[in-house]
């Protein structure tokens, strides 16, 4: 009985641990708006209402027509450099916002596809 719980309690952490290391990129983007209007509209236009931010700031709907990943939004969010400050946003908050200026792109991209696993030799 002791080996199963135990086997139980390590596979719960392995599940738990990979959970928490893979991005999420499932963002919710009305949530990711809430935020960029709450943080990053004193700089940057982050919505078609916004009538005005910082000139050398680039708009959310430029940065989603870029074309950039996920991931490289994402990254961007996590490592903030001058003159953009460091908000200390959680991993949840940056994959809501990386959604949100995702969802600006006026040629939204196919639904991200998984690389596919090369096939591994069958005995025979």
């Amino acid at each position: 009985m002791a080996f199963y719980s135990r086997a139980a309690a390590h596979l719960s952490c392995a599940v738990a641990a990979a959970l928490f290391a893979a991005p999420a990129f499932g963002g919710d983007a009305q949530k990711g708006a809430v935020i960029a209007k709450r943080w990053c509209a004193s700089c940057h236009v982050v919505s078609q209402d916004q009538t005005s931010a910082v000139a050398d700031a680039p708009s959310f709907f430029e940065i989603a027509r870029r074309r950039a990943d996920d991931k490289q939004i994402s990254n961007f969010l996590v490592a903030p450099h001058p003159p953009m400050p460091d908000m200390h946003l959680t991993r949840r908050e940056i994959d809501d916002i990386t959604t949100y200026i995702r969802s600006l792109d006026p040629q939204p991209r196919p639904p991200e596809q998984k690389e596919k696993d090369e096939e591994l030799p069958r005995k025979g």
